[in-house]
């Protein structure tokens, strides 16, 4: 048994621990107090605080390395696809738009814009997919599409020295929502622009009559309402990425 001076030095001991615990954890409330203020003090770069850009902007470089043809996203059967498909987000599907007088507008270059109607599109092959659809507000779901590879598109329309350019931009036939992509992740083989959804066309509320389904992309990328698509070496402006977020938008 221990003897009481032994109980004393333990119990001294115990209280000595105890003392340094709470002293660390209050430092490093204090710590987090500090670190917060002076992040809310630091200026904005492109919607972001620059401190967080800075860390987003590195993370975009890693990860666009990873981007291959062998980068695919998991697939899913038929069976596991959701019979009613949750919409993510409204912005760019304003009221009045007529679905009827709708034609892609493709910039090849400055001055140099062609037409494309939804039956030209149809016309190429058809490939479905179905995948775990992954939105930027936590949820997810395995959902089915079918329309055209981009990179098919591209073939198609003589686009192969304008698909080499850094990036590709995207904007919703009312301008009000659009995206910029990396030209590696629109070409890959499981990008397309789509035009079908659970074997039926798109209804309005999904993108009608044309979306992008990029599945190696948060939903952010998904741009619904296809109205123009054009090549730049310049970032094209970018929705959310002027709300804050990483431009990349990869998973």
């Amino acid at each position: 048994m221990k003897t009481l001076e032994e109980k004393i030095t333990d119990t001294q001991k115990i209280r000595k621990r105890t003392l340094v615990s709470f002293g660390f954890f209050f430092l490093f409330i204090a710590a987090c107090i500090f670190g917060w203020k002076w992040l809310q003090h630091q200026p904005k770069e492109e919607g972001a605080l620059k401190p967080l850009r800075t860390v987003l902007d590195a993370n975009e470089s890693i990860f666009s390395g990873l981007i291959s043809d062998k980068h695919l996203a998991k697939t899913f059967p038929l069976s596991a696809a959701a019979p009613i498909v949750r919409k993510n987000g409204d912005a760019g599907m304003s009221d009045g738009f007529d679905i009827a007088a709708w034609k892609l507008q493709v910039i090849r270059n400055p001055g140099d814009t062609f037409y494309i109607t939804l039956d030209e599109i149809k016309a190429l092959p058809k490939t479905d997919i179905i995948f775990d659809f992954k939105c930027i507000e936590g949820w997810s779901q395995v959902t089915h599409w079918a329309g055209v590879k981009f990179s098919d598109f591209v073939k198609k329309y003589g686009l192969d020295e304008q698909s080499k350019m850094k990036y590709i931009g995207m904007h919703t036939p009312d301008n009000q929502y659009y995206v910029g992509i990396d030209s590696k992740s629109i070409l890959h083989p499981q990008t397309i622009l789509c035009y079908e959804m659970n074997g039926k066309p798109l209804p309005l509320n999904q993108g009608a009559p044309l979306r992008l389904i990029i599945p190696v992309k948060y939903g952010v990328k998904h741009l619904k309402r296809i109205g123009t698509i054009y090549f730049s070496n310049q970032r094209p402006p970018d929705y959310w990425y002027e709300k804050g977020y990483d431009y990349f938008g990869g998973l």
